[in-house]
């Protein structure tokens, strides 16, 4: 799948606007502006998605009747620093005559092998590097036109939950 491009661009308080490289812009905010989702409501949502296009996919193959389906991911963070997610739960609602066990096996094999954000908390494996650029205008007093380097690597399972 190779590596996946998302880029941001500030636009007043803390409004923010995604734009993917598959050319869809998300907004992003923060509770006390209230134009976007939060970040955190973002990372449930792509578990929301994730996990229903693959349970989908599964039930059409195993020729499932469904009618409606949808999924509700709620997410319970710990008060401390940062405040990761401690738990997740992932509700899927199938409407229609499916067989019970197709859809525990579709769920099952969502989040076990195919569902690479779920599976991306549950596994604690990646390695994040945090970087910098800075461009400054010319002649700034605090430094070079452009400096970056990086600042630090968390993971793979660091655990956060001792800072």
């Amino acid at each position: 799948m190779g590596e996946k491009r998302v880029s941001l661009r500030h636009e007043g308080g803390r409004r923010f606007v995604a734009a993917t490289a598959s050319g869809h812009d998300v907004v992003i905010d923060n509770a006390a502006g209230g134009t976007g989702p939060r970040p955190t409501e973002l990372v449930l949502a792509a578990i929301a998605g994730c996990t229903a296009m693959d349970v989908l996919d599964i039930l059409d193959k195993k020729r499932q009747a469904v009618d409606r389906y949808s999924v509700e991911v709620s997410g319970t963070q710990r008060d401390k620093a940062p405040n990761v997610f401690t738990d997740i739960t992932v509700l899927h609602v199938v409407e229609g005559d499916p067989e019970t066990e197709a859809v525990r096996r579709s769920i099952e094999l969502s989040a076990t092998k195919y569902c690479t954000v779920s599976a991306q908390f549950a596994s604690g494996v990646a390695r994040i590097s945090h970087r910098y650029l800075i461009r400054r205008p010319a002649g700034a007093a605090n430094g070079p036109a452009e400096e970056q380097g990086e600042v630090v690597v968390t993971g793979p399972m660091k655990d956060v939950l001792a800072v």
